[in-house]
């Protein structure tokens, strides 16, 4: 027996080297960011629906609308929260595959958390909305406002807490597609669709189709570099 911490002619530099290209393969072996994007995409594209066909929409004669996002409210809190479930049970499972430890806790409770600051801020504006009676000259919306609806809505959610999965796994490149997938869902996009009573239901899908995209792309692109790293 030998108290010795290096084999004969051991080289401690390269043994350092091995260790850190051991924790880098870990760490990536245990990345699963391509199913987490494509979680998050199958919910976009499936909350479009919800949005749409329970969308309440109220319009004078002038063609003035009120309406409202029921189908944010009733579809998003819980299918998040489920799918924030599914992505933690995703990586324990693979992680345990390979006797590893699983950091994706953090980020699990961080889409919880930030899910709920998401339907109490959806919930306070509703209420702040309801019942006010429509102005006879209505101005537009302040673009400062409509950046703050876009950053509390889900879709603005989602990347916060992917924000958190990209500092957790120390994934330059999953950071690098959240700030451009943030970037596309801040800024606004305008289809020249007019917000009238023939169009107020529909007006909102471009945007949510472009972020759902965004997401399965990100998806792909992630999944194909897992496999050439293989």
């Amino acid at each position: 027996m030998t108290t010795d911490a290096l084999p004969a002619n051991g080289d401690p530099r390269r043994l350092l080297s091995d260790v850190h290209a051991l924790a880098r393969r870990v760490r990536h072996d245990q990345r699963l960011t391509w199913v987490t994007l494509l979680v998050l995409a199958v919910v976009t594209y499936l909350g479009i629906w919800f949005d749409v066909h329970f969308m309440s929409v109220h319009c004078t004669a002038d063609h003035i609308c009120r309406f409202s996002r029921q189908g944010v409210l009733y579809y998003w809190p819980p299918v998040l929260l489920l799918a924030y479930a599914a992505i933690a049970y995703s990586y324990i499972r693979a992680a345990r595959a390979r006797g590893l430890g699983a950091r994706v806790m953090p980020y699990a409770i961080t889409g919880a958390v930030t899910t709920l600051l998401f339907t109490a801020a959806w919930v306070a504006e509703r209420i702040y909305w309801a019942g006010r009676a429509l102005p006879a000259d209505p101005r537009p919306t302040p673009s400062w406002v409509l950046f703050v609806d876009r950053l509390i809505g889900p879709w603005g959610m989602i990347g916060i807490a992917l924000l958190v999965l990209a500092r957790l796994e120390r994934n330059l490149a999953l950071f690098a597609f959240t700030v451009g997938y943030l970037a596309v869902v801040l800024v606004p996009i305008n289809f020249g669709w007019a917000g009238n009573a023939g169009n107020t239901r529909m007006y909102w899908v471009p945007g949510q189709v472009i972020s759902a995209t965004v997401l399965l792309l990100g998806a792909a692109g992630f999944a194909l570099a897992r496999l050439r790293r293989r």
